[in-house]
């Protein structure tokens, strides 16, 4: 009688070891397949071509160039170093591309994770220094998003700027004695080394967007 007792709880534990097994088993292939899911997904050049973005065979060193920020501070190119940025020129004035770029940024910028929201910055360039004051551009931009930061400049200064980025903007005379300022309409990605990385074409979409832009940060060796 003892010894079919003992034998019994033996076998019971034996079976309660098994099952605790198999169960940390699942949950350490569960856990590893969720880890996996948030990883981003590295794609080839020619998908991120496919998806809108174009990454530089060689990111383009910058020359440092001095502008001014929203905050009324200096604001040298040169402290585009140490996180990712997503640069954008426009102006206030501009009546559709501007606003629609900025407001698909920000439902883009959303959508991103904690960790990696904390290091893209999101700038606006005003290439329209005449009528964009700090204070104008403080506002402008963070009505779309808090976030969200931009600069402006000496006109010689945001041209240079502008070029390297090959990011075309002119001055345009209106009929009725005002202007408009033409520019290009993609987005621009520095590396956190301060570099020119690549863009992202127009129109946007902010899951493509998503896709690419944590593909490139994959694949960056910073």
């Amino acid at each position: 009688m003892g010894e079919n007792v003992q034998h019994s709880r033996e076998q019971k534990r034996g079976i309660f070891i098994t099952v605790a097994v198999m169960v940390l088993f699942m949950l350490a292939v569960l856990a590893g397949f969720l880890h996996k899911m948030g990883q981003p997904r590295v794609i080839t050049d020619s998908e991120l071509r496919a998806n809108g973005a174009i990454k530089l065979e060689r990111p383009r060193i910058l020359d440092e160039f001095e502008l001014l920020a929203d905050t009324g501070d200096v604001f040298k190119t040169t402290q585009m170093t140490g996180r990712w940025t997503l640069v954008f020129f426009g102006f206030t004035h501009c009546p559709d591309v501007c606003p629609t770029t900025l407001a698909t940024l920000s439902s883009f910028y959303q959508t991103l994770d904690e960790d990696t929201r904390k290091d893209t910055e999101i700038l606006l360039v005003s290439v329209d220094p005449q009528r964009d004051q700090p204070q104008q551009l403080h506002d402008y931009v963070r009505y779309f998003n808090p976030q969200f930061s931009a600069v402006t400049g000496e006109f010689l200064n945001l041209k240079r700027f502008a070029n390297q980025l090959n990011v075309p903007f002119s001055k345009v005379p209106l009929e009725d004695g005002n202007y408009t300022v033409d520019h290009g309409s993609q987005v621009v990605l520095i590396n956190p080394r301060g570099h020119y990385h690549g863009f992202f074409k127009a129109p946007l979409d902010p899951a493509k967007m998503k896709l690419t832009y944590r593909s490139m940060r994959a694949t960056f060796n910073g």
